[in-house]
């Protein structure tokens, strides 16, 4: 089956662009687009994708404020990828607190913008790119720990906070596995483990977490 995306972005260059390089693809079809965050809120209603690309800065309603009202309304889809001109910005960081799966520069290779899609269809967090973690760990530094949020680390094992730590570190199941000394796929147990026990959508807002909750500092190794 072919992976539905909306793309939503106030340039019509840009959706334009994203549009035919999505299309040309044999496993996506571009099923809409949005010139805005309202826009995007009533395609998603109408054409039900699987990833909506979602600008961060638009007009009418922005894209943090869309993500917040869709998601708060369809929690398991679509997933969302954040679309930003700056690799440092503060909606970024909100919109994946508040349940985007990853972001992604606008100037990003046209080969990364096809593999973004994919792997956040396939539900996992766009986490890999260097830029993400140091986006989520300049932002988490400068806020203080938070032990009053709705999610907690107290339920978690020894072992479930050291397969977050490594998750906050941007690190991979298999590069975790190496880490710990574990199959990958216990690695996986884990993950699916840590997400039921915290109540999160995906790794991306179990990076926040660990962050937010003290277990890991910007300068933690």
């Amino acid at each position: 089956m072919s992976i539905r995306v909306l793309i939503a972005d106030d340039q019509a260059m840009v959706r334009a662009g994203f549009g035919a390089l999505l299309a040309a693809q044999p496993d996506i079809e571009v099923v809409g687009d949005a010139a805005d965050g309202a826009q995007a809120l009533a395609q998603v209603a109408e054409h039900e994708p699987d990833v909506v690309l979602m600008d961060v800065r638009m007009p009418v309603m922005d894209g943090l404020e869309a993500v917040r009202y869709l998601l708060a309304d369809a929690p398991e889809r679509p997933r969302v990828l954040m679309l930003t001109t700056f690799d440092l910005d503060d909606y970024v960081y909100a919109a994946l607190r508040a349940g985007a799966s990853g972001f992604l520069l606008k100037d990003a290779p046209a080969a990364e913008l096809v593999h973004a899609v994919r792997v956040v269809a396939a539900g996992d967090a766009l986490l890999a790119p260097s830029v993400t973690r140091r986006l989520i760990a300049d932002f988490a530094a400068r806020r203080p720990v938070d032990q009053a949020g709705p999610t907690t680390i107290t339920a978690l094992t020894p072992r479930e906070l050291d397969v977050l730590r490594l998750i906050a570190r941007g690190l991979s199941n298999q590069e975790i596995a190496g880490e710990l000394v574990l199959a990958e796929q216990t690695v996986k147990t884990h993950v699916s483990r840590i997400l039921a026990k915290t109540g999160l959508r995906d790794r991306a807002q179990a990076v926040v977490l660990a962050y937010e909750s003290g277990l890991v500092t910007a300068n933690s190794r």
